[in-house]
C-alpha cells in the first residue's frame, strides 16, 4: 500500500491530494446549535494531514468548518505537522443572488479569509443559486479582481452546468475547477461537462463518489432502509439520488459488482467506487467526506491507489450500470430545478424567495400594464422597456449579451452569448410573474448565419421541453458588435 496519496497540480502553484477531505459533515454534526471543539476537530485534521491527506474542502456555510480549518492551519504554521507538504484550504462563497457590488464580493471573501487566518485563500469556489439572476458574472468578475489583488490564489466554481461554465470561461474568467457530483450513480459530468473541461483546461473536483456512505459494504444485501434509518443529511441527499437512478435494486446491483471487484483486488467497495470516478481524465480529485473525531478513513482511502481497474472490472461495472436510470439534466441542476436531489428535498420555495434581478412597475395612465427596466441608460433615450406585460401576455425586447458594466459578454462566442441572453430574458419574465416555461415565441437574430448550430443548441437547452414557435434569421449587422440578439413572447397560464 502506498505511504501517501498521489498529488496533482490543480494549477501551476496549487498542488492538492487526489483525495480531498470534505468538511460538509461538520454542518450535520453541529445540528441543533452545538459547535465542535476546534482543538479536537483540528487535531483530527492534523491526523489526516500527517497521512498525506492535507487538502481540505469547506464552505462559508458548513457550520464552523472555516474556523476549525483556521485553527488547523495555525497549528501547522506552528510546526505541528513538520515535514509535511503545505496544506491546501479550498472554500466556497455561496451568496444570495442580488446586486454584486465590489464591496459585497470583498465582504464575502474577507469573512472566509479571516476565519481561515490566511493572507491568500488557496481556492475560492463560487456557487450561484439561480442563473435567472445574471449578476453571477458581476460576482465572478469581482472575485477575479480580488485574485489580482492577492486575496485569492485561484478561482473555482461549484455546481455550475456546462453552459454557464462556458459563459465564465469564454468571458476570460480564469476558472481552474468546477466541483460537481460525480459517481457511479450520478454520471452527468462524464459527458459534455468533461469534454468542455478537457478542452478548456478546467479540472473537476468530484463529490458524492460514495453516495454519502451508501456505496459501502454496510449496505450490501440489506433491505431498503426506512426513513428513520437515514439519519444524517448526507445519506438523506444521496438516497434521493438512489431513487432517481432506479431505486434500491439498482444500487444493490452496483454494490454486488463492486464487491466482486473489491474482493479480487483486496480492497473495499468504497475504494472501487471512488477509483472509477478518479480514473476519468477530467477529474483532478475526489472529495471524500469526514466526520472529524468520529471516524478516520485515511488508511482505507490510501488503498485507492494500490490497484487499478482492468477491462474485466469495467465490463462488470458497465453491466451493473445498465440497470440504472441516468440522472437527468446537467451538473448542478439538483439545486435549481426539480427533482431537487438535496438533503432538504424541494427547494422551490427557497428559490422563489430569491431577490429578483429586475423590478416591475406600473405604466402611468395604462391600468393593467406593467413594465421592466434593466437600468440601461439607453432605455429612456430610445423610449423602450426591457419587457412589458399586458394582461396575460409578456413581451421581451430584443436582448443582447450585455452585463451590468455594459460590456459584451463572451465576445466571439455565440453559444455563451445565447446562454447569457436567455438568463436576462428569464430575469425579465420573472419580474412580471412569468418564466421560460411560459414562452410561446422567440426570434433569434444572428450577425453570421454560420453560428446557427451553437446558438440553436444553447436555445434548445433551455426550451427543449417548452418548444415555443421560433424564427432564426441572419441580418446585416447587430448594433454594438454582438453575435446574437433574441426577443421573446410569453403567455402566463
Amino acid at each position: 500500500m502506498p505511504k501517501a496519496p498521489p498529488r496533482i497540480a490543480l494549477a501551476p502553484d496549487l498542488e492538492i491530494s487526489r483525495v480531498v477531505v470534505g468538511l460538509w459533515q461538520i454542518a450535520d454534526m453541529e445540528r441543533g446549535g452545538r459547535s465542535l471543539d476546534p482543538e479536537a476537530a483540528s487535531s483530527a485534521m492534523l491526523d489526516y494531514a500527517r497521512a498525506g491527506f492535507d487538502s481540505f474542502d469547506m464552505a462559508d456555510h458548513y457550520g464552523t468548518a472555516e474556523l476549525i480549518a483556521g485553527r488547523f492551519l495555525s497549528r501547522v504554521a506552528g510546526g505541528e505537522a513538520a515535514g509535511q507538504t503545505r496544506p491546501a484550504a479550498l472554500t466556497k462563497w455561496c451568496p444570495t443572488p442580488g446586486p454584486m457590488t465590489a464591496d459585497i464580493v470583498r465582504d464575502g471573501v474577507e469573512r472566509s479569509r479571516k476565519r481561515l487566518g490566511v493572507e491568500t485563500i488557496d481556492l475560492l469556489q463560487f456557487h450561484w443559486w439561480a442563473f435567472e439572476h445574471p449578476a453571477y458574472l458581476d460576482a465572478v468578475k469581482g472575485l477575479g479582481a480580488l485574485r489580482r489583488e492577492g486575496l485569492i490564489r485561484h478561482l473555482g466554481v461549484t455546481n455550475f452546468d456546462t453552459a454557464h461554465l462556458r459563459v465564465l470561461v469564454k468571458h476570460g474568467i480564469p476558472v481552474v475547477s468546477n466541483q460537481v457530483s460525480f459517481s457511479l450513480l450520478d454520471r452527468r459530468a462524464a459527458g459534455e461537462m468533461s469534454a468542455f473541461c478537457l478542452e478548456n483546461g478546467v479540472r473537476l473536483l468530484a463529490y458524492g463518489t460514495l453516495a454519502g456512505g451508501l456505496m459501502s459494504e454496510r449496505w450490501l444485501g440489506r433491505p431498503e432502509p426506512a426513513r428513520d434509518e437515514i439519519a444524517d443529511w448526507s445519506k438523506m441527499k444521496y438516497k434521493r439520488f438512489v431513487d432517481a437512478a432506479g431505486g434500491w435494486g439498482a444500487l444493490q446491483a452496483i454494490l454486488r459488482a463492486l464487491d466482486a471487484i473489491a474482493k479480487k483486488h483486496g480492497v473495499s467497495i468504497a475504494n472501487v467506487g471512488t477509483r472509477w470516478t478518479l480514473d476519468h481524465p477530467a477529474v483532478a480529485a475526489a472529495i471524500v467526506g469526514a466526520r472529524l473525531g468520529q471516524s478516520d478513513h485515511a488508511d482505507d482511502n490510501l488503498r485507492l491507489f494500490s490497484f487499478a481497474l482492468d477491462e474485466d472490472d469495467r465490463a462488470r461495472i458497465g453491466a451493473a450500470l445498465s440497470s440504472t436510470t441516468p440522472i437527468a439534466g446537467d451538473c448542478g441542476d439538483e439545486y435549481r430545478r426539480p427533482p431537487f436531489l438535496t438533503a432538504s428535498g424541494d427547494l422551490s420555495d427557497h428559490l422563489d424567495s430569491m431577490p429578483k434581478a429586475y423590478l416591475a412597475s406600473p405604466v402611468e395612465g395604462r391600468p393593467g400594464r406593467l413594465r421592466v427596466s434593466s437600468g440601461s441608460a439607453f432605455e429612456p433615450i430610445a423610449g423602450y422597456s426591457r419587457a412589458v406585460r399586458i394582461g396575460d401576455r409578456v413581451l421581451v425586447s430584443g436582448t443582447t449579451a450585455t452585463n451590468g458594466a455594459d460590456e459584451i459578454v463572451c465576445p466571439g462566442d455565440a453559444a455563451g452569448q445565447t446562454t447569457f441572453i436567455l438568463d436576462k430574458i428569464a430575469a425579465s419574465l420573472a419580474a412580471l410573474g412569468a418564466g421560460l416555461d411560459d414562452v410561446v415565441r422567440t426570434r433569434v437574430y444572428l450577425s453570421d448565419a454560420s453560428h446557427w448550430e451553437p446558438v440553436s443548441r444553447a436555445h434548445g437547452r433551455r426550451f427543449g421541453s417548452v418548444r415555443p414557435a421560433n424564427t432564426m434569421v441572419e441580418i446585416g449587422r447587430l448594433i454594438g458588435g454582438y453575435l446574437v440578439e433574441i426577443e421573446a413572447e410569453a403567455v402566463v397560464a
